[in-house]
């Protein structure tokens, strides 16, 4: 599987998330897997390429040419693709990913997750998504999609189109072994 991991671009964050997101890459790597990603080479980006690396895996770095600058991209991904805007990067992320792994990030990361999950909503992917809450980082997050369910801005259905994981072994079985199916757009719609 070619695994897309989101996450943040900063090296400002706590090291945990580094060094779990480091050593979830080299296990997919050591697994088969891998990694479609931002190419950043600095954050949870630069983590997993890292750990994607130290196990010996594919690494598809996509970024826009004015990401091309001086320590920003990770220098040593085995195919890179150059874009012209963030939308071309993240519809090549999108299309040459079987998976899904939402690590922890900024508004960036938000903006990829939403948009996959969009996507999933409407149908138009039954790839798996797997949001990786390292020390609860994302249970506000999910306090706010299940009050979306709650208030009907959204059906609870839609909280199905994810699963939420903080340990590895369990986030993996989740993305080798889903089988899941394009949703039926109607079942979804608010009225």
């Amino acid at each position: 599987m070619n695994i897309c991991i989101y996450g943040a671009s900063s090296d400002a964050i706590d090291p945990v998330y580094l060094s779990r997101v480091e050593a979830l890459g080299e296990t997919l790597a050591n697994r088969g897997h891998g990694l479609v990603f931002g190419a950043g080479s600095k954050g949870v980006m630069g983590a997993a390429a890292r750990g994607f690396r130290k196990g010996g895996g594919r690494i598809k770095g996509v970024a826009p040419t004015f990401f091309n600058v001086d320590g920003v991209l990770f220098a040593e991904c085995t195919e890179f693709v150059p874009t012209e805007t963030m939308r071309e990067r993240k519809q090549i992320m999108e299309d040459s990913a079987d998976g899904f792994i939402i690590g922890p990030g900024g508004i960036g990361t938000f903006e990829e997750f939403f948009e996959i999950l969009t996507l999933k909503q409407l149908g138009r992917h039954a790839k798996p998504i797997a949001i990786y809450n390292i020390n609860g980082y994302y249970d506000a997050m999910l306090a706010m999609l299940q009050k979306s369910a709650d208030e009907h801005f959204m059906r609870e259905l839609t909280l199905d189109l994810y699963k939420v994981f903080d340990d590895d072994d369990k986030m993996i079985d989740y993305l080798e072994n889903s089988n899941e199916e394009l949703v039926d757009v109607v079942k979804m719609k608010i009225f």
